[in-house]
Formats: C-alpha cells, structure tokens, sequence
C-alpha cells in the first residue's frame, strides 16, 4: 500500500500536466491513501474468500460502500467539490477496514517479522503487485487515453456506454476472484467435470448478459438518460462485443493463482494491458472513437491467445468451450451490428 502510495505520489505532477488540471497533483496523492488503508485490512478477509464466506463479507462491502457515497453526498451538498469524491473514497476505505476488524471471525493480525514468510511474499507477491499496477491500466486505461482526445461531453457519453457494458465483466470477474482459485485447489486437476459446468455456466450466463446489452442497448440507453446522451447507446453496442473474448476466457487466469503460478499470471495480465492500451491508442490516433473500440475488440481476440498459453500450461484448457461461445458470440455480434448498423455509423460525431 505504502509503495503504491508513493507511486501515485510520483505520477501525480505528470498526470496533472497530461491533462491541465493541477488540482490532480493534491488530488491523486489524497485518493491513494486508501490504498495505504487497505494494506491494514486484515488476513481474514482472504480466508473468508477461501472458505466461501460471501454472505458476511458482501454485507460489510455493501456497508463500508454505503459510508463512503453518504460522506461523498454530505461533502457534495456543503462543498460543492470534487473533494467531496476524494476524500469519501478515503473514508470508505476506512470503514471497511474497521468494520472488517470488528465482525470478521478468526484469530487477530499483529506486526512481527518472520523471514521465511517474507521470502515466500516477495517470491509470489512481487508478480501479483505488478499484475495489480497492469490490472488498472487495463482497466482505466480507456478512460486515461479517451479524456485527452474526446470533449467533456465525448467522455461523459462514453462512460455511460462503458459503464452498462461493463457491468456483466466486473460481475464475472468478481465470482472468479473469490470462486474460482478455491474449486481450482479443490479438483486439483481431477475434477474436470465440476470445473466444466462451472466454466460452461458463467460463460454462457456472462455472454447472455453482454448480449442483452448489445442488442437492446440502445433502447436501454433511451429509456435510463435523456436524448442528449442517445449515442451511448452505439457505444455500449461496440463495448459488449469487444468484451465477449474476455468473458471467454475469464476463468482461466485463476488456474494459475490456485496453483501458485504468479509469474505467468503476470504475464498474462500485462499482456492484456499492454495490447488494450496499444491497441486503443493506435485506434483513437488513426480513426477517433470507431477505431478506439475496434482496436480495444482486437486486443480482446489477442490477448486471448496469451490465456489460452496459460491455461494449456496448467492443463485446464477447454477447446470445446471456447469454439462454442466463440460462435455464439459472433452470431449474435453480426445481429447486434446488423440490428443497429446506423448508430453505430454515426459514432464518427462522438468528439
């Protein structure tokens, strides 16, 4: 957390310069400081993970949450700042620490030094802490890139569309991270049935949910905002067909955690974030915003390559059900294109 900190620390002054706003540069260091304040969140939060513990913590995630939106609100109606963001971002990291020390069970943490754990940290956390830093550039990279080549107005309607399509990929990639490496270290490789179902079920309930989006996008769009903001709607089209390799795939990184193979996640999680960012920027240089999200579609399709050599290496690799939801996909991204070819024409005007 404390080296993160410091991190943020140092990009704050470039990042405020990349986008003309020195207010960034009290802003980014006061919002990392919850990254310090999770590192004192307690070990029994990851056990609670791996003995399926969801009820409880959900609850206190929903709670801490709840904290930080009403001292965000508080600080929007006094204030009438940004500040207000910030720091209920650092209060509700707060409240998540204090609450998970409260009414999490289990035996307490406390400082000590223990040389072989320290050696068994660095040897498997220093691939995790740079998958960590790769994982948000893949993640707010698009946003990163977009704020220095859209108008205000471009950005808020892009976020829109991101948003919506987004919501299948953080819902899968959270039953993964807490589901998957505990099923993984229970089959041990000899339940491959029961890791089947699994991967068949979250694929095909994920790539439903992403193609809901892409074929009743824009009528969704119509219906949730006013007509200022109808050209998410083609944005949300295109951004659920390009994360449908993603959704493919998304059980195959936690094969390598479970057998504690942090190398070759890292591996795979920078691949990812190296192609999405390259690729989109390449994109929105060259063609705008169509050529943003069509360079973030192939960094999709690329990066999947890269899971399927991870995934072959762990021996968990289902060739089957790739090809499957790969047609499925394609199908239905040919009729969400074909359904609403026009829209997607006319996100050139997206500035």
């Amino acid at each position: 957390g404390g080296g993160l900190w410091l991190a943020a620390c140092a990009l704050s002054w470039p990042v405020a310069v990349f986008y003309g706003e020195p207010s960034l540069l009290v802003y980014l260091p006061i919002a990392a400081l919850s990254l310090v304040i999770a590192g004192f969140n307690p070990t029994r939060i990851e056990t609670a993970h791996r003995h399926l513990q969801m009820g409880r913590l959900t609850l206190l995630d929903l709670a801490s949450q709840v904290i930080g939106i009403i001292v965000m609100i508080i600080g929007a109606v006094i204030y009438q700042s940004v500040a207000a963001l910030v720091v209920g971002g650092v209060v509700g990291a707060l409240a998540k620490l204090a609450l998970t020390h409260a009414f999490l069970p289990g035996p307490g943490n406390q400082f000590r030094w223990e040389r072989p754990a320290v050696q068994e940290l660095v040897h498997f956390g220093k691939w995790i802490f740079l998958s960590t830093m790769f994982w948000f550039f893949a993640s707010q990279g698009d946003k990163a890139i977009l704020g220095k080549f859209l108008s205000l107005e471009g950005l808020g309607i892009y976020n829109i569309g991101y948003f919506l399509a987004s919501f299948p990929l953080m819902l899968g990639q959270n039953v993964t991270a807490r589901v998957m490496i505990p099923i993984y270290r229970e089959a041990g490789g000899g339940d491959q049935p029961k890791l089947r179902r699994m991967r068949y079920g979250l694929s095909g309930g994920l790539l439903a949910l992403l193609a809901v989006m892409a074929l009743a996008g824009p009528w969704l769009v119509s219906v949730l905002y006013d007509p200022r903001y109808l050209q998410s709607g083609a944005i949300l089209v295109m951004l659920s067909l390009a994360l449908m390799p993603q959704v493919i795939g998304m059980t195959y990184d936690q094969a390598a955690l479970a057998a504690g193979d942090s190398r070759r996640f890292f591996i795979s999680s920078a691949s990812r974030a190296s192609l999405q960012i390259g690729m989109l920027l390449a994109g929105v240089i060259y063609a705008g915003l169509p050529g943003a999200l069509f360079g973030l579609g192939v960094a999709m399709l690329l990066s999947h390559l890269v899971l399927i050599w991870l995934a072959r290496a762990h021996g968990v690799w289902d060739a089957r059900h790739d090809l499957t939801f790969a047609l499925l996909g394609v199908g239905l991204g040919a009729l969400a294109v074909w359904l609403h070819w026009d829209r997607v024409l006319g996100l050139s005007a997206t500035v």
